[in-house]
């Protein structure tokens, strides 16, 4: 499918964000998210991100009620993918950017099924690295989604990258309950990425999915280190 790239995008806003200039356009049907003048996320090709909260609620177990951080919110697709889970209790999602808050609950709350309307969820406009560092998040949840940004190697905010680095991934693994999962989303294969994620967890997982425009996208899952036998 070639249609996103022919349609010249409509600039809908931009805005001075908190970690740069952010903007939302649509082309064609589909809207997309510039930040810094990086592409940062579109809604033709969201495949990827529900496969990425389905796989880690998938491997929790059946019987598991889960507490699910969200590290970046998008147009609001890994978040209506864990909330279509009943198990799943309650929801966190910190997005950085007051703009893309808003604009999920304007533009593109028919894209994610008004997400931002379901009781179970709670919103923080912070930097997720600030909220891994607090002593109250250790041991906190089941499942934590790394959706911040295009992976490790083609950042649209220079800040994220400690959440790849050895520093970052430990504070994720503090802040997992026992046998809980982090997904890292990502637009290439992280080699480097990889490594290090089996120096700070106890499993690692990669997967590739084939978008609906013909490109594809993946994702790393990684089980917290200090599993307890039982859980």
């Amino acid at each position: 499918m070639t249609w996103f790239r022919n349609d010249p995008p409509l600039v809908l806003e931009r805005t001075q964000g908190l970690g740069g200039e952010i903007q939302l356009q649509k082309r064609g049907e589909h809207f997309e998210i510039i930040y810094n003048g990086v592409f940062l996320m579109a809604t033709y090709n969201g495949l990827s991100e529900r496969l990425m909260v389905r796989r880690a609620l998938e491997l929790l177990g059946p019987e598991r009620e889960c507490r699910v951080l969200i590290g970046g919110l998008g147009v609001g697709y890994s978040l209506q993918e864990a909330l279509l889970w009943p198990r799943v209790k309650a929801v966190k999602v910190v997005e950085i950017e007051p703009a893309v808050v808003r604009w999920n609950r304007t533009y593109l709350k028919e894209i994610n099924g008004r997400a931002l309307e379901d009781r179970r969820l709670a919103v923080e406009e912070e930097a997720l690295e600030r909220v891994l560092e607090r002593p109250e998040e250790a041991g906190r949840w089941d499942l934590i989604v790394v959706d911040t940004d295009n992976g490790s190697s083609w950042l649209s905010r220079p800040a994220n990258r400690r959440l790849y680095q050895i520093p970052g991934l430990q504070a994720l693994n503090r802040c997992l309950c026992p046998g809980g999962w982090v997904s890292f989303w990502s637009s290439r294969p992280e080699a480097d990425l990889e490594a290090r994620l089996k120096q700070c967890f106890r499993r690692v997982l990669r997967e590739e999915v084939l978008e609906e425009t013909g490109q594809a996208a993946y994702f790393y899952l990684a089980c917290q280190k200090d599993d307890r036998e039982g859980r």
